[in-house]
């Protein structure tokens, strides 16, 4: 029988790898709202556990937008660096059934906007990472396993690695201009160490935690005594963007940062955000941000997950309508998506681009982000935002190995990298 099921597994496994699954942190149904997966609540920690360190922990987070609970499930999908599923099959990279009940739950109290707040710790007993590398959890309703409610990415990585970097505006193009370079320095570590590092290992980089930001470098600069050095390479070099814009919701009777009025119209609070214009062309402001993320957060509750309100946040960018491209809102409280829910409105009437989404009770960052419509091109906040070599960007670095015949990649480093113009 055990047999069976591991045959089982690897075919599913191939299928899912040769039919290109789309594993982007998203929300396939409307009524499931603010999804967060943080390292023991802390939402400026990269989802990140590693296999030696039990108690570090991920915390799943979201909210039904429901009178009642749903009988819910999660389940992991192990991939590889390019996000797609890898060939082994289940019991090779999860300890127990590849299924949880979602058990705590929590009623939405002294709210308009009613809900069911869900949480969902893991590592637990009965599915364990065993195998570094990317994965995908994934929520479903016990009675349709089929059909995927939301799912969300993190990473398992190995002690394989020790990596140190830095990253500034003195670039191989400019100096303190618009541009920031990094340098890297991997030292491998335990029993990874008997590796060819010009073909078996390859390093990602991240800026801000924007999937389409990702670099890979394939193979090292040089060697230096014992560490793998990355410089000097074209992949190192990114724009240097700008702080984000942050606005506050607290309160629903009062504007907070960022914020213009606020106002109950039926059923629900609103709050008209304070008209943003473009910052391409001013100089740079220093921000302390949240680099894209978010916190649920409200002035008056003991417990916000389950007292914060959902508000109708209207977003106001005033600038000339961009031909053949979308505007978007990107961070986290999008899950660093582009779709509908996040596609601006451009009013002629108004000369300003509008947004306007429901979203709970909290401090945000966020910015806005051009997005050619032509195939292919990626989204590109430097059209709106600027570029600024003084902005404190978040570089996310992650080590990958992959040794001839292996059936998944294993991610043997990771750190993040602040930078220090």
């Amino acid at each position: 029988m055990r047999v069976l099921l591991l045959s089982a597994s690897l075919i599913i496994a191939s299928f899912l790898s040769a039919s290109a699954l789309n594993t982007e942190s998203m929300t396939f149904d409307p009524k499931f709202r603010t999804v967060t997966l943080t390292i023991n609540d802390n939402i400026m920690h990269d989802p990140v556990i590693r296999l030696d360190d039990p108690g570090a922990g991920l915390i799943l987070s979201f909210d039904e937008l429901t009178e009642d609970r749903s009988y819910l499930r999660a389940r992991l999908i192990h991939c590889n660096a390019d996000w797609q599923p890898s060939q082994l099959s289940e019991p090779e990279y999860v300890e127990g059934f590849n299924q949880s009940d979602i058990e705590d739950f929590g009623y939405s109290s002294n709210t308009f906007v009613h809900y069911v707040n869900y949480k969902f710790s893991l590592p637990q007993d009965g599915l364990r990472p065993l195998v570094s590398g990317n994965y995908l959890l994934q929520v479903y309703d016990s009675d349709d396993p089929d059909r995927t409610l939301l799912q969300t990415r993190f990473r398992v990585v190995e002690n394989g690695a020790a990596i140190a970097g830095s990253a500034d505006g003195r670039t191989d193009r400019s100096f303190n201009a618009d541009l920031q370079q990094l340098s890297l320095a991997l030292t491998p570590v335990g029993t990874t160490s008997s590796y060819n590092p010009y073909s078996d290992l390859f390093v990602e980089i991240l800026q801000n935690s924007r999937p389409e930001t990702s670099r890979i470098l394939r193979a090292p600069s040089r060697m230096q005594g014992s560490s793998i050095i990355y410089d000097h390479q074209p992949g190192l070099i990114f724009p240097g963007v700008n702080e984000y814009r942050r606005f506050e919701t607290v309160r629903n009777n009062y504007p907070g940062m960022g914020v213009e009025k606020t106002e109950f119209v039926e059923p629900m609070y609103h709050a008209v955000l304070k008209k943003d214009a473009p910052r391409a062309d001013g100089q740079y402001t220093f921000d302390s941000t949240q680099r894209g993320r978010y916190k649920i957060d409200e002035y008056n509750s003991t417990d916000p997950d389950l007292g914060a309100d959902y508000i109708m946040t209207h977003f106001l960018l005033e600038m000339d309508e961009i031909p053949d491209a979308d505007v978007y809102v990107e961070g986290d409280l999008f899950q660093r998506r582009y779709s509908d829910i996040n596609r601006m409105r451009y009013l002629p009437e108004g000369g300003m681009y509008i947004l306007s989404t429901p979203l709970k009770q909290g401090s945000y960052n966020y910015q806005y982000v051009v997005k050619p419509r032509s195939a292919n091109s990626p989204a590109n906040p430097s059209r709106i935002e600027g570029n600024h070599f003084e902005t404190l960007n978040e570089y996310n670095v992650y080590a990958w190995l992959r040794t001839p015949g292996s059936r998944a990649d294993r991610l043997i480093g990771t750190t993040t990298i602040i930078a220090h113009p």
